[in-house]
């Protein structure tokens, strides 16, 4: 008898593991490496939500909280749906996990049975299709190349839909390419559901707040209101607040899909921290200005990389609507030759070999589904951003 779940075995390594391994061994040997593939803000947590968390250990609040989230921080969500989103939602559709990743796993393993087939457009965040393997899902990957921009069109959507579809997993703005869908975007996409009532919306909203230029946010149950009992609208304070670390993530949806989604969570981790929810109350209910200042400096850092990635020969790089990432092409260098004769044959290819090059670490596109592609993250000093995009283009330059 093995000891390991037979489960495990639709599970593939990950693709950025070889690259990191690379990273870590020149680091090891003294070399200096720009990691550009860290997603998580560059800034703190700020000074009123660390505040917040401190009172709640000198107030006592170290025990344990109900299974899926306090009363205060449900009610703080409930607020913002209803203030941010015009959403209507009462405490008993709310459940807090931790962190974002959670709550797409407690949704996907309280509803998937063998065979049934959940939607997820690529370029997706690297989890998705292994989340739905390991609930013993189908996931079916439709692809939304550049000329797209990296959005899914709605007579794709339609061809993907079965019998057997029970979600669609989408993700605006986007991990990987910051792409971010407009009203106009949303409502084609959710006019083609409206169509196909065995189909549920599990919404990835993380980027919310982190959108540039006129871009304006919207989520599905927005969009389309009659989608509202069928939509799972999932969010979180990590990346807007910059509280990776604190890990609460939160959804609201069908009251029977989320107590469902709290017996998941009952028999693996039960709730999240007390400290954390604390903090994420004082966030949500609390100011958002700063996030907007963040913003401005998010979008200059943006702008430089779009601008000096498109000076690099054989790269193409979209502007981003939101979250802090830029998707770049690197079509043009497939084929090409480094001085020393590899062949870039892929974009693993060519993230190994920059980072051999140049010490300059990115993740390649095929870990997000869509091919020949490389993700920045631009989450980081405007200083170490001029230098490892001066060095992706003398590695670029380099090539024949």
């Amino acid at each position: 008898m093995a000891l390991i779940a037979q489960r495990l075995n639709r599970i593939k390594p990950s693709p950025t593991i070889a690259v990191s391994m690379k990273a870590r061994e020149l680091q090891a040997q003294g070399r200096k490496v720009i990691a550009l593939s860290a997603g998580e803000p560059d800034f703190d947590t700020i000074d009123f939500v660390k505040e917040a968390a401190i009172e709640a250990i000198r107030k006592g609040q170290t025990k344990y909280t109900n299974v899926d989230g306090t009363n205060e921080l449900k009610q703080a969500i409930v607020d913002k749906f209803k203030r941010e989103n015009g959403l209507d939602y009462k405490i008993s559709q709310v459940t807090v996990g931790t962190g974002g990743k959670q709550i797409l796993y407690n949704a996907l393993m309280a509803t998937l049975d063998p065979g049934d087939e959940v939607i997820i457009p690529a370029p997706y965040w690297v989890s998705y299709p292994d989340m739905v393997l390991l609930a013993e899902g189908a996931p079916v990957i439709v692809q939304c190349p550049q000329e797209n921009d990296f959005k899914l069109r709605p007579e794709d959507l339609e061809k993907a839909i079965t019998p057997k579809t029970k979600w669609i997993i989408l993700n605006s703005p986007s991990n990987p390419t910051g792409a971010g869908y407009t009203w106009d975007d949303m409502k084609a996409v959710t006019d083609v559901l409206l169509r196909h009532p065995q189909v549920h919306i599990m919404t990835d909203d993380m980027y919310e707040h982190l959108v540039y230029d006129d871009f304006k946010f919207c989520t599905p149950a927005q969009v389309e209101p009659k989608l509202y009992d069928r939509t799972l609208t999932c969010n979180g304070v990590s990346k807007a607040y910059a509280m990776t670390g604190w890990r609460i993530g939160y959804a609201a949806g069908p009251e029977p899909l989320i107590k469902a989604m709290g017996v998941i969570q009952s028999q693996s981790t039960s709730n999240p921290s007390s400290v954390s929810q604390a903090a994420a109350v004082a966030a949500l209910n609390g100011s958002t200005d700063y996030i907007q200042e963040r913003n401005v400096a998010f979008r200059e850092r943006r702008d430089l990389v779009v601008s000096m990635l498109n000076q690099a020969s054989g790269l193409d790089c979209p502007k981003p609507d939101g979250a802090f990432y830029v998707y770049p092409s690197c079509a043009g260098l497939i084929g090409k030759k480094t001085p020393e004769g590899k062949v870039i044959a892929s974009d693993t290819d060519f993230a190994t070999a920059l980072l051999e090059a140049e010490g300059v670490a990115v993740v390649q596109g095929e870990a997000f589904g869509l091919s020949p592609h490389f993700r920045i993250s631009y989450a980081t000093s405007t200083e170490q951003l001029e230098d490892a995009c001066t060095k992706i283009q003398r590695f670029c330059n380099s090539l024949s």
